[in-house]
């Protein structure tokens, strides 16, 4: 009797269990590590953990050639492309770098970016005393080189990259689950790269069908709400093009008054553009900023630019009759 594939509901009822199996590997493997070696340690570490429990996990199963946990629960196999025989020691191999090491890479590779982009010399030295893992090292080597070629201008320029990456990349995962739920074909990308896919060894499914066509109307919603959320990204970003434009124009036409006497008292200024403080505005720390430079400067982080407390834009209070 031939196989059939698997259905969407048995590839994600595998995915949430191989999740819950390297979710208590990871909690044991981080208390163990915390117990040994402290608190500060187990924090500078912690991801570098992770990734070797999720690497132990897929290195017990799927790399020596068993089912994982999640797949012997549903009862599905993995099969490479032809579907008549399980998936080559490199097809694993491949999967399990793309599942476990390529994100865990892309999260580092982003965030020493980000720190270079926005970070100065005091941010460049706290990263030098934080973490010494030479992976790290070697990456926020590569940021300082690449973000060095850049001017002053063209860093500012760049600075919404990251965001911008990070959402790219969300967008990217629920085009692809959307994909998943129509045609049921890879739940992860990363089996996609892959080619590994899946059949049922526990015999046919008489609700098969009905649970295919629940699915592609899932999909088919999914798709409409990515298109809304991608339509709505595009017109908050042209907003804000718009709004930068407005600022920009509104600065070079500001009057600026020269002091009449010396002993008039100088105004004061804001530290984002070096200019009279207009319109002024405080933080919740308590530090004051002209309107429009603090609220362009909450577009692309919000903190605050002297001592980087966190907060969030709507918590910024705008002084009326404020001098």
């Amino acid at each position: 009797m031939p196989l059939a594939p698997a259905n969407q509901a048995q590839l994600i009822r595998s995915s949430q269990k191989d999740e819950f199996y390297r979710s208590l590997l990871r909690n044991s493997a981080n208390e163990a590590c915390q117990s040994v070696a402290g608190s500060k340690h187990w924090l500078d570490w912690r991801r570098e953990v992770e990734l070797l429990s999720d690497l132990a996990y897929y290195g017990l199963t799927t790399l020596s050639g068993y089912q994982t946990l999640g797949e012997e629960y549903v009862g599905i196999v993995q099969v490479d492309p032809s579907r008549r025989q399980i998936p080559s020691r490199a097809r694993r191999c491949l999967f399990v770098l793309c599942h476990a090491f390529v994100p865990y890479l892309l999260e580092k590779a982003l965030v020493c970016l980000e720190n270079e982009l926005e970070g100065g010399p005091e941010a460049r030295r706290r990263q030098a005393a934080s973490g010494a893992w030479s992976l790290e090292r070697w990456l926020r080597r590569a940021a300082q080189s690449a973000v060095g070629l850049l001017t002053e201008r063209q860093r500012k320029a760049c600075q919404p990259a990251v965001f911008v990456i990070q959402q790219s990349l969300a967008l990217l995962h629920r085009l692809h689950v959307a994909l998943f739920y129509v045609s049921s074909s890879f739940y992860h990308m990363s089996k996609r790269a892959a080619g590994i896919g899946y059949l049922c060894v526990t015999g046919p499914n008489a609700d098969d069908s009905s649970i295919r066509r629940s699915y592609r109307l899932l999909g088919c919603v999914s798709f409409l709400q990515l298109l809304v959320t991608l339509s709505l990204q595009l017109n908050n970003l042209r907003q804000r093009q718009r709004a930068r434009q407005e600022w920009q124009l509104y600065r070079s036409l500001s009057p600026r008054h020269p002091a009449s006497s010396a002993s008039t008292p100088r105004p004061a200024r804001c530290i984002l553009c070096l200019e009279a403080r207009r319109n002024s505005t405080c933080t919740p720390c308590g530090h004051l900023f002209c309107w429009e430079c603090i609220a362009e400067w909450c577009n692309t982080k919000a903190e605050c630019p002297l001592c980087r407390e966190k907060f969030l834009p709507h918590r910024l209070v705008f002084l009326r009759n404020y001098s």
